[in-house]
């Protein structure tokens, strides 16, 4: 297994990968726009890893579920100042439109939102602070887990076409499902070795449809 340094070779590897990707972007004007943030930057323990947390249990929309940093788009800003607001919003970590160094493809949601994953590049030793109002918990998901097989498994969904796609995370504990699944396993396949995977197809549980 590869060993991952936060470092500018692992920054232009991650970025040429996302670059040389072809994208699907979903334009639907019935569904809500949203953006979240893959945040690379490094593990308390060494190497890299990507930032998750946990919604608190009180939120009225998927409380006690695992998500990247992200959430709906405002009237009047773009989906990139989305992501970054709601990444300093969520966890004080404010980042200039040259920390996105590239895009993941659209995932449509049941729950009828347009979610654009945007990676970001924070470098090393960041410091964060989380709001108690919208993050239970944060935590670091190494490198070494997303390139193991914690991702993917599948349970069946309600077509065989759309199986749902989860993990395994041993920092998690136990099992997170699609979205943030989904789009945690396409960053690895593509930024990390460059395979044109796609995951628009794999479903969601249905306790994430709400």
């Amino acid at each position: 297994m590869a060993e991952y340094l936060i470092d500018d070779a692992l920054k232009t590897q991650i970025a040429a990968n996302l670059a040389a990707h072809p994208l699907q972007q979903i334009e639907d004007g019935n569904a809500r726009a949203a953006s979240v943030c893959v945040v690379v930057t490094s593990h308390p323990d060494g190497g890299a890893a990507i930032l998750l947390t946990l919604r608190p249990s009180k939120m009225g929309r998927h409380a006690g579920q695992y998500a990247l940093p992200g959430g709906k788009v405002d009237p009047g800003e773009t989906d990139e100042q989305a992501a970054r607001r709601e990444l300093f919003e969520e966890l004080g970590l404010k980042l200039g439109p040259g920390a996105i160094i590239g895009c993941l493809d659209d995932y449509a949601t049941r729950s009828g939102f347009r979610i654009r994953p945007f990676v970001l590049w924070a470098g090393s030793n960041v410091t964060l602070i989380p709001n108690p109002d919208e993050v239970e918990r944060v935590l670091y998901i190494p490198f070494s887990e997303l390139d193991s097989d914690a991702i993917p498994h599948f349970e069946d969904g309600e077509t065989p076409e759309r199986p749902v796609l989860y993990s395994r995370f041993p920092t998690i504990g136990h099992s997170m499902y699609s979205p943030t699944a989904a789009m945690i396993y396409q960053f690895r396949e593509i930024a990390l070795h460059g395979r044109p995977t796609r995951v628009v197809h794999f479903d969601q549980p249905r306790f994430a449809w709400r």
